[in-house]
């Protein structure tokens, strides 16, 4: 891996791709790109401080005979709720036993049965096919890329280097609009950067932070979408944000989630007194898609007002929970519940955000030389509602896809990229105004633009989002930009376009439930928001 000057140089820094992220869909690229192009890895902590990381379950992929792409695509189709995009589903299904044999070569240490691989079931999913490293795939996987990042040349990491804002040709006055680089803060030297490329990839992840309550990491603040929208591109079904029904509920436990594998092997789901209650709201009981579990919970906990409710796989001998799940059951009992003797408190908590940045089956967007990827994108993969474990082969199948379009790209000349200015601003004297902004935000977006939503609420969040709006474009325009501002005035961005969303869907489908319409439409319409730049 190339280091880093430690003072930044006074030009543009050139590479031939920029990668915003490093999760498994921007490590993926930076891999594949790295024998043939200079790459440059921006990431605003550290490496390893992503989503994907933080994956519990595994990676879809249709593996024996005893499935099929057919099944797989049926699957997803169903829990998209009618959304799905029918070929980009089919072209993820169908290579996503090459990502994962990718994987392999890379090093990734798949658990296995017998000399094969060990295929777990999850909601929503017909058959066993998803691959797994224990109960922390994406932990396994993440450390695997990263040490292969490190010793690949041609791939210059920069940590603790949040993005500003893209660069387009047609804010330097040029006809064609494209990407040509964008704007980063250094938070070690506080200085802002200047990098150049004929392409940029986002991955930057999704907006988990938007909400009060959410199993994503602390960098999930939707910095890759809300550039992008700035930048003119288009974004599609942000109103469908999926909420994780089996969060842990514990004051020490921040974002720890309970796995989908766990219901997968058959845990229950109870109420305090121990009541089963699944069997009542979907035939499929603990195995239905995530949103119909997560509104269940949603109502019960309302109904009976509980703080929580309990995920019971106390059946399942010790010996296996720790085979299967041996980072759940280690954390539960750091906090005092064995999991083999009694239920697990869990609660719905913010976990993956379906829509993003319109791109095509290339990872292409409206602005040439940008692509988009993983959690960032809206592929058309999810539609309403995402199935598990289609997240991470989406992150490897469009990481392949898009760098198999920047190698047969010739790229485009550059013009010189003017330094960012930041002569007329000072440093901010009162950063509580960020923190109380932030806080009110993930409060309000909680409350109102949640599991459950209705038009009045809806019209309180967009009142609130104005105000915060005009008070954060204020401090951006006054003050030196920090880490801190800049992921609020993204998340601000992001909580405006899955408000306008979810106003414009006037049904309840999939992850969007509204009580003002709680019937589904018989055609099932993306929603589509156009920036005005």
């Amino acid at each position: 891996m190339n280091s880093r000057p430690n003072t930044p140089p006074a030009s543009a820094l050139h590479f031939d791709v920029l990668i915003v992220g490093s999760g498994l869909a921007g490590l993926s690229a930076a891999l594949l790109l790295s024998s043939e192009k200079r790459v440059a890895v921006i990431t605003k902590r550290a490496v390893n401080e992503g989503s994907s990381g933080w994956a519990q379950g595994g990676i879809a992929a249709v593996w024996n005979k005893d499935d099929s792409f057919d099944a797989h695509v049926d699957d997803t189709l169903i829990a998209g709720a009618g959304l799905c995009d029918l070929a980009a589903t089919r072209f993820v299904v169908e290579n996503a036993p090459k990502a994962i044999s990718w994987l392999q070569t890379m090093g990734v240490p798949f658990s296995e049965e017998d000399g094969q691989l060990h295929l777990t079931r999850e909601g929503g999913h017909s058959a066993r096919r998803i691959v797994h490293v224990t109960d922390a795939t994406g932990a396994a996987v993440q450390r695997t890329l990263i040490e292969r990042v490190q010793k690949t040349p041609n791939i210059t990491l920069f940590e603790n280097h949040t993005l500003i804002d893209l660069i387009t040709s047609d804010k330097l006055g040029l006809p064609e609009r494209r990407c040509l680089g964008l704007y980063a803060l250094d938070s070690d030297t506080d200085q802002v950067l200047t990098f150049e490329a004929p392409q940029t990839i986002l991955a930057t992840g999704g907006a988990g932070k938007v909400y009060l309550y959410t199993t994503n990491p602390d960098t999930a603040t939707g910095d890759g979408i809300a550039a992008a929208w700035r930048a003119g591109c288009r974004v599609q079904n942000m109103e469908f944000i999926q909420f994780h029904p089996t969060a842990l509920y514990h004051p020490h436990a921040k974002s720890f989630l309970i796995s989908e594998a766990v219901r997968g092997e058959g845990g229950r789901l109870l109420l305090p007194d121990g009541t089963r209650f699944m069997p009542q709201h979907d035939p499929r009981a603990e195995l239905a898609p995530r949103d119909v579990v997560a509104r269940a919970i949603d109502f019960e906990m309302k109904k009976g007002g509980f703080d929580c409710v309990y995920l019971d796989i106390s059946h399942q001998p010790q010996s296996f929970l720790q085979e299967h799940f041996p980072n759940i059951y280690a954390r539960c009992l750091e906090l005092g519940i064995d999991i083999a003797k009694q239920p697990i408190p869990v609660v719905p908590s913010a976990h993956f955000t379906c829509g993003g940045v319109v791109a095509d089956l290339h990872g292409r967007t409206d602005v040439a030389g940008l692509y988009a990827i993983g959690e960032t994108a809206c592929s058309g993969l999810h539609g309403a509602n995402r199935l598990a474990s289609n997240s991470l082969v989406e992150c490897m199948v469009f990481a392949q896809a898009t760098t198999q379009d920047i190698m047969q790209s010739t790229g485009a000349s550059s013009p010189t990229l003017p330094a960012w200015d930041d002569s007329r601003v000072s440093d901010a004297d009162e950063a509580v105004v960020i923190s109380h902004n932030w806080d009110e935000l993930r409060r309000f977006m909680w409350d109102y633009v949640g599991i459950v939503r209705t038009n009045k609420r809806l019209e309180r969040a967009a009142h609130r989002i104005a105000l915060l709006q005009g008070e954060i474009q204020e401090f951006y325009s006054h003050f030196h930009v920090t880490r801190d501002l800049l992921e609020l005035r993204n998340l601000v961005v992001v909580a405006d376009l899955i408000v306008r969303s979810a106003q414009a869907r006037h049904e309840s489908r999939g992850l969007h439930f509204s009580r003002d319409y709680p019937h589904m439409l018989g055609k099932a319409l993306p929603t589509i928001l156009q920036p005005q730049v």
